[in-house]
């Protein structure tokens, strides 16, 4: 027994522990990348909305004032006593239209008739019409007084009025015009409702039963 632990003990001296203890194992070395090393940051390019507004200038408009001095001051005696004057209808409204040499100037009830008819091209275009087939849009000065019925009414008795007063001017406007419909006096109006039905054709659902 006293040999083994001679034995045992010798042999423990013999063997050498070698340990090396960091003396700050609280720190974490972390190695640095190489400074010549190229380091590339890709970044999405950002979209930008611009949002442009323009508000649109008022239309400058002579007053009402001003307009009825005019009329008064260019028809003497009132629209009744001028000369070329014609008369236009269109459902339910009437206009009296009278001419006078100028340049181009529509007045519709005292007012301007791009105020009047609410800068609608197509109501516009409907009263340019004959003047413009012949050739006279920049001549004569038109003067309106128009009642009853909407504005698309009035405009297409104007284009009537003036296209009849015209004729007073010379009766070789006759054919030119004719050829464009323009004398025809359009006499479309909305069909009245009957009794028993919805509308004026429309009936209600047929029931057997």
């Amino acid at each position: 027994m006293a040999l083994s632990i001679s034995s045992l003990t010798s042999s423990l001296s013999s063997l050498s522990f070698s340990s090396q203890i960091s003396r700050n194992p609280s720190s974490i070395s972390i190695p640095q990348p190489p400074k010549n090393l190229p380091i590339s940051l890709s970044s999405k390019p950002t979209r930008s909305l611009s949002i442009s507004a323009t508000v649109a200038a008022p239309v400058e408009t002579e007053p009402v004032e001003n307009l009825k001095k005019l009329v008064k001051s260019r028809l003497p005696g009132g629209f009744a006593a001028q000369t070329i004057i014609g008369t236009g209808r269109r459902k339910c409204a009437i206009a009296r239209v009278v001419l006078q040499e100028g340049t181009g100037k529509f007045i519709i009830n005292y007012r301007d008739a791009k105020e009047y008819l609410q800068g609608n091209p197509l109501w516009l275009q409907y009263i340019k019409v004959p003047l413009v087939t012949l050739g006279y849009e920049t001549s004569y000065d038109v003067f309106v007084k128009a009642h009853g019925g909407g504005l698309s009414g009035q405009a297409q008795a104007i284009s009537l009025g003036i296209a009849r007063a015209l004729l007073k001017v010379s009766t070789d406007h006759r054919s030119p015009l004719k050829k464009e419909g323009l004398l025809t006096r359009d006499s479309r109006v909305v069909e009245r409702k009957k009794v028993g039905l919805k509308k004026a054709r429309k009936a209600p659902q047929f029931s057997k039963r």
